[in-house]
């Protein structure tokens, strides 16, 4: 299948780059992944397409600071780290620029440089990164030392990782965290979840729609594009996951009641995919997971779906495209583009159903 099949035209325009002062304001597309019937309504209209014993799965990861901007110890030369997976105590993947300057032995400095008191010498570095190894497309393995707890390091010295399509400064932090967000460890936001307030989750709850919530630590994958012609070629990277026993229980009692279990954001569909056992039931875990969904994959677990605007030719327009039919996403998308929706992370909603 080629990738090709999956592009779509996009103005520049239409990215959003700032998100909206409500977070519930956002437009919502709906698509019938049976006909095909397109529908335009507010956000807050997506209660009218859920039904008393459904039950929405949320991925409460919470992103961290993970854009560091450093220096080389040797010549002083800007360098910018994007950390997206921590291996063992103070070693991390990540993403860095420019690659093809930070070979492995490269010592990086951040959050140093400053002026003493007494004038002459710089402050000394407040977190000291060694590369370690190369990967591909610009990623390093990096071992880190300090003084201190590297959170509270990091929590100072960091950025919030906002995609490169976002030129805008990011007025607050929590804007770019899901009013649910919990366990630390994403390098970006599952956007879908952006749309929710508190008080809409509790509107959801009060007329008998059910929260349950999986983690997904959102790493490479999200950054790495579709470098192949055949989607059948690409390799997903590997991203920690984690369903507990409760989660797993509560989706499997809706599955038997016969509701419908709706997936906000393509991560969490890809959990509740991983995790599917032989018999279509929800199994407890956590571990690594590389699902690649695309079209002709039968879902085991998910039957609803709601999610942001994806980029081109990306494997998240690829899930979309498996769960409501290639032609009817790209009909939708050519929709949107005409009736200028907001696209990608702090874009409109789209509710597949």
């Amino acid at each position: 299948m080629q990738v090709d099949l999956f592009d779509y035209h996009l103005p520049e325009s239409l990215i959003a780059q700032t998100p909206l002062p409500d977070r519930t304001a956002s437009r919502l597309l709906t698509l019938d992944k049976q006909t095909g019937e397109i529908g335009h309504h507010t956000f807050e209209q997506l209660e009218r397409y859920l039904e008393a014993g459904d039950v929405l799965v949320l991925n409460d990861t919470r992103v961290i600071p993970a854009r560091l901007f450093g220096v080389k110890a040797d010549t002083g030369a800007k360098a910018e780290v994007l950390l997206l997976k921590q291996l063992e105590g103070d070693r991390w993947e990540a993403l860095v620029r420019p690659a093809k300057r930070l070979k492995t032995g490269t010592v990086l400095h951040f959050g140093g440089g400053a002026p003493t008191e007494a004038g002459g010498d710089t402050e000394p570095p407040l977190l000291v990164a060694t590369v370690e190894s190369e990967g591909e497309m610009g990623s390093r393995v990096l071992r880190f030392s300090y003084e201190g707890i590297f959170n509270e390091l990091l929590d100072r010295l960091g950025h919030m990782p906002l995609p490169p399509y976002i030129k805008e400064q990011l007025p607050e932090r929590e804007r770019y965290q899901t009013v649910y967000a919990k366990h630390e460890g994403s390098a970006a936001a599952p956007t879908a979840g952006l749309h929710f307030t508190q008080e809409y989750l509790n509107r959801l709850e009060q007329k008998g729609i059910q929260l349950a919530y999986v983690t997904l630590h959102v790493g490479l994958g999200t950054f790495r594009p579709v470098g192949v012609e055949t989607v059948e070629q690409h390799e997903m990277h590997e991203e920690y996951y984690e369903v507990s026993a409760e989660t797993a229980d509560l989706v499997n009692s809706v599955k038997r009641k016969g509701g419908r279990v709706v997936a906000v954001g393509t991560t969490s569909a890809r959990t509740l995919e991983t995790a599917a056992g032989e018999d279509g039931m929800l199994q407890a875990g956590s571990g690594w997971t590389g699902i690649f969904i695309y079209p002709g994959y039968r879902f085991h677990i998910v039957d609803a779906l709601l999610t942001n605007f994806h980029l081109p030719k990306s494997t998240l327009l690829m899930l979309i495209s498996a769960l409501a039919g290639r032609e009817n996403v790209l009909a939708a998308y050519r929709e949107a583009v005409e009736r200028e929706y907001r696209f990608f992370s702090f874009g409109d909603a789209m509710f597949i159903h």
